[in-house]
């Protein structure tokens, strides 16, 4: 029996070879320590922009706060910025190369839009407070930490997917059909 992708033109094509993925993946963090001397992530970034925002709206506020005022007037001139920018642009590029962009709520039938947007919410809200919290995201953790061998790295992505996998257990029946 063929699949979507072999029998309609117009349809889906296949995703990129993981192990291929993994190893560009390797090779920009690998270029990110040589040239930056620094690794990758992304909450850096976002809380960037966040400063940014501050700023049009509360200058002084933001200059003189102890988290946001240590980057000064123009938070957004820093590589993670741009990383991030970048990583939106790419899936963008890829999504749009690859014939899977859409906009659609992806959930099971027992789930409603209205409860599996609440989810991400409500998940997207934790782990970003979570990553400002321990100074880095998952992307840094588990990328530039692992790579450097850190402990703390380490055992923090063995939490993550313990985490993962304990929490399925309770939105699992979100997804049976």
């Amino acid at each position: 029996m063929k699949t979507v992708t072999e029998t309609s033109p117009l349809g889906p094509k296949p995703y990129a070879n993981p192990y291929l993925a993994g190893v560009l993946l390797g090779l920009v963090l690998l270029a990110s320590f040589v040239i930056l001397g620094a690794g990758l992530g992304a909450s850096a970034g976002i809380a960037r922009i966040g400063a940014s925002l501050s700023l049009c709206t509360a200058t002084s506020h933001t200059l003189s706060s102890e988290y946001f005022g240590r980057w000064g007037a123009r938070p957004l001139n820093y590589y993670l910025v741009l990383m991030l920018v970048g990583t939106f642009v790419g899936a963008l590029f890829s999504a749009l190369l690859a014939n899977r962009a859409r906009i659609q709520v992806e959930r099971g039938a027992a789930a409603s839009r209205r409860l599996r947007l609440g989810y991400a919410l409500a998940g997207g809200v934790i782990v970003g407070f979570a990553s400002r919290l321990a100074q880095g995201c998952t992307s840094g953790q588990a990328l530039s930490g692992g790579a450097l061998l850190l402990s703390g790295s380490l055992v923090f992505m063995g939490c993550v997917f313990a985490a993962g996998y304990g929490t399925a257990w309770f939105v699992r029946r979100q997804w049976h059909d």
